[in-house]
């Protein structure tokens, strides 16, 4: 096989391919080998006709079709190894006229990664992201904690917002009650939002033993279409009514919720915490801020092949995510009245510019010739494991050969966008 680059322009190669007679008729030797046994010829037993009898039968050409697809899928990647082409998409091809004993000429169109040069990524001046950590962000922290650590106790007085209410209700539209409006001892905390906007401010003032009307309007956008802008009653009886008890913040409450022995060393630990966690947070915000301002200083053509890849992966992606929820992505977009055409409309936007940034970052990543030792491979990998709760031994044999080049590029990636950071100018 010998490949001929024709043209590359547009972020579009074109080449040609001449597979030679000898190695076409090699491939149709190998499909006849394979194929033999499916052929029933009168006279010889079932898969021991030779190939002449077979082609006699059927046609020269039985065996062409499959021998052309297996000999091209085993020498186009060799075709654009050989014209050293980065290519995005499926090919398309023209096959020229095929007879026995002479080479075959296939004219390949392809996509192409396009050539670009990113400019403009050092010395991007961003704005300083605060990461103070004050005493009332401390206090809240503690705050919190002890909100974590109550319980709720039943109170022999009105409902006030922010109790929570044990109640019955029916819920009516005229004279009809409609299906899925009643519960028994439905817990409910007021001021939470949960229910009907006006449900749970009529609920304030109730006491125990209690029969309230509550009335309200279902929105127009809800999602009962027989409910949405209908007013209704739901009638209701209160059972509990419940209020947050919270602990004394003291030493006492610091032994029983950490290890450490007085509060002063709770607030000493939380105050460290905090000021990793928002400097963590500044840093990523600011290392955003640099990526958008390459984004915005860079005009990349970005081949429409690359960003429906993106579509695809972030359809997977979200399918993946309602799975874990219990729901597919079919039932979703029917729940919702849309249609995976409608997603993609939607998400375009991000998707190119997903695509993009990871251009402009993977570039700069090979050309600034970053290296990934095999011990920052590995510390990542004993990451990831932990994260999955897997032993680091399952999860190398879990994702082969390929994903761990894709954990080493990703480490590269990262490294460049740390470089951009640390000669960014913070103001």
């Amino acid at each position: 096989m010998n490949a001929t680059l024709l043209s590359k322009e547009n972020n579009e190669a074109k080449f040609k391919m001449e597979i030679t007679a000898e190695e076409f008729e090699n491939a149709v030797i190998d499909v006849y080998k394979r194929e033999k046994d499916k052929f029933q010829i009168d006279g010889f037993r079932k898969g021991k006709a030779p190939r002449s009898i077979i082609e006699s039968h059927y046609g020269e050409s039985i065996f062409y079709e499959d021998a052309i697809n297996n000999i091209f899928s085993l020498q186009y990647p060799l075709a654009i190894d050989q014209l050293d082409l980065q290519v995005i998409d499926y090919p398309r091809t023209e096959f020229g006229q095929i007879r026995k004993g002479e080479p075959i000429e296939v004219t390949v169109t392809v996509a192409c990664y396009p050539e670009f040069e990113v400019k403009d990524y050092t010395g991007v001046k961003i704005d300083k992201v605060d990461a103070e950590v004050t005493d009332e962000d401390v206090e809240n922290e503690i705050n919190d904690m002890a909100k974590r650590n109550s319980r709720m106790v039943e109170v022999d007085r009105p409902a006030q917002d922010g109790d929570t209410v044990l109640i019955d209700y029916e819920g009516w539209v005229g004279d009809e009650q409609f299906e899925g409006g009643t519960a028994e001892r439905q817990p409910l905390k007021l001021g939470s939002g949960t229910f009907i906007p006006g449900f749970e401010e009529q609920l304030i003032g109730a006491v125990k033993d209690e029969e309230r009307d509550v009335k309200v309007t279902f929105p127009e956008e809800y999602q009962a279409e027989n409910l949405a802008g209908k007013d209704a009653v739901f009638k209701c009886k209160v059972h509990e009514i419940k209020e947050q008890e919270l602990p004394e913040i003291n030493d006492e409450f610091v032994k029983d919720v950490s290890e450490f022995d007085t509060l002063d060393e709770l607030k000493a630990d939380a105050r460290r915490k905090l000021e990793e966690l928002k400097q963590k947070r500044a840093e990523d915000s600011m290392k955003n801020s640099v990526i958008e301002a390459v984004f915005e200083a860079n005009d990349i053509d970005v081949p429409d092949p690359m960003v429906e890849q993106e579509l695809d992966n972030m359809l997977n992606e979200f399918d993946q995510q309602l799975r874990a929820q219990g729901m597919d992505i079919q039932t979703y977009f029917q729940y919702i009245g849309k249609d995976p055409a409608d997603f993609r409309t939607e998400m375009r936007d991000e998707a190119f510019k997903k695509t993009k940034t990871r251009m402009i970052v993977t570039w700069i990543a090979e050309h600034e010739d970053f290296e990934v030792t095999e011990e920052e491979v590995s510390q990542e990998i004993e990451n990831m494991a932990s994260q999955y709760g897997l032993e680091k031994e399952k999860l190398v044999e879990m994702l082969g050969e390929d994903n761990l080049g894709m954990i080493k590029g990703d480490l590269k990636v990262r490294k460049a966008v740390d470089y951009m950071y640390d000669n960014a100018v913070i103001e």
